[in-house]
């Protein structure tokens, strides 16, 4: 069913607005911020997002650079650089489109990506133990990586046609029997890291159009109650990673030494770091997956805490400008489609970054714009994308 494309009335804009505002934000002080981004593409956001891929970049080369064979510029890098190009290609189409366009076709979108998913399940690539892959030759493509987006889309579409409910049981119960099969599918392959993100997605674009509080806060005491349940669910490999996250040292040169070597090369870091191209842990081939999920670390060891604190920034400029343009927004479909969006971005650098120094258990989420992989550049991008289509056409 197509999306209407509905201008809110005001007074339930204003409600939402003095929702966003009372987080504390300081990025939403004042209605002359707000003015700001208006009518414009976020031209802070944008570069924001270009320093964070070029760090993203430098850095796979050099996790990806070998010092005893002095191999410079290596196969991934040169990938990487192709699928960036091509996800900065549709940002540039997505930007000069109307999201409703897009929103519009949200439905059909999701329907194509479960059966991708499906198609998974059955006659995917199989790497590692998990079938995540459609193989295209020389690219492969993880179309899980892509139903986050059409996650955000589809309940962009769904809770706008229903914005008259908003609070009702039913929108509540909607949107999760709505995602239910994606969450499922993703989860068999499995891939508990990108079903989990799928959840705070839900909850945020929930909250964010007027959803009922109590029915968020009573799914989330029932999902913590049923993790004995899932706990079940698990692989063996899974329960090993949340077995070391609580104490790494029970299995260091198993499960646990991923971790142990992340935290050994964030912390030989230092201030400044060993300097690019030297880190020690990544070069020596200590550090499993540093040119995807573990390239914090890398980041860490070579340019050191300063070098962190700059990725860590930029992270946050692109988060704060996101939370802006949801203010910002001209009616709940763009307001709904921001929220997830921003969610999604700062779910995946808090879990990525948190599981390298430790703080959270490995999942396997990537670095957005930073971490090598063709689909996950692409879907971050193409969030980026709706981000400046819905800044540009803010009322």
């Amino acid at each position: 069913m197509a999306a209407r494309e509905v201008t809110l009335p005001r007074e339930p804009q204003e409600k939402y607005l003095k929702r966003l505002k009372s987080w504390g934000f300081w990025a939403l002080k004042g209605e002359g911020m707000l003015k700001e981004v208006r009518g414009q593409v976020d031209h802070v956001l944008l570069f924001a997002v270009l320093a964070i891929i070029t760090i993203g970049i430098v850095f796979i080369y050099s996790a990806t650079w070998d010092p005893v064979s002095s191999v410079g510029l290596r196969t991934l890098v040169i990938k990487q650089m192709i699928w960036v190009a091509g996800g900065l290609l549709l940002v540039f189409l997505i930007t000069n489109i109307d999201y409703m366009r897009l929103v519009n076709y949200a439905y059909l979108a999701y329907v194509i990506n479960l059966l991708a998913l499906v198609f998974l399940l059955f006659f995917g690539g199989e790497r590692y133990g998990a079938r995540r892959w459609i193989d295209l030759g020389p690219l492969s493509i993880q179309p899980s990586e892509f139903m986050k987006v059409t996650v955000i889309m589809v309940l962009a579409a769904f809770l706008g046609e229903r914005r008259e409910n908003a609070g009702s049981f039913g929108n509540f119960a909607g949107s999760i029997v709505l995602i239910f099969p994606a969450a499922v599918l993703i989860f068999l392959q499995p891939d508990l890291g990108t079903a989990f993100v799928l959840v705070p997605i839900l909850f945020t674009m929930l909250f964010i159009c007027g959803e009922n509080v109590k029915y968020i806060v009573s799914s989330i005491i029932l999902g913590l109650a049923s993790l004995p349940f899932f706990w079940l669910l698990l692989k063996d490999y899974q329960k090993d990673r949340l077995m070391v996250f609580i104490n790494p040292d029970i299995d260091p040169l198993g499960a646990g030494y991923t971790i142990i070597q992340s935290k050994i090369a964030i912390g030989s870091g230092g201030l400044f770091g060993k300097g690019w191209l030297n880190g020690t842990q990544s070069h020596l081939k200590f550090l499993p997956e540093r040119h995807t999920d573990f390239i914090f670390s890398v980041v860490g060891e070579e340019w050191g805490f300063a070098g962190a604190v700059l990725l860590v920034g930029l992270y946050a400029v692109v988060i704060a400008r996101g939370i802006r343009i949801i203010a910002g927004s001209a009616d709940i479909y763009a307001r709904a489609l921001a929220a997830g969006v921003v969610t999604l971005l700062a779910f995946q650098v808090f879990v990525n970054i948190s599981m390298t120094i430790g703080m959270m258990p490995v999942v396997g989420l990537p670095l957005p714009f930073v971490s090598y992989g063709g689909s996950n550049t692409v879907a971050s991008l193409i969030c980026v994308g709706f981000l400046l289509s819905i800044s540009r056409r803010a009322s």
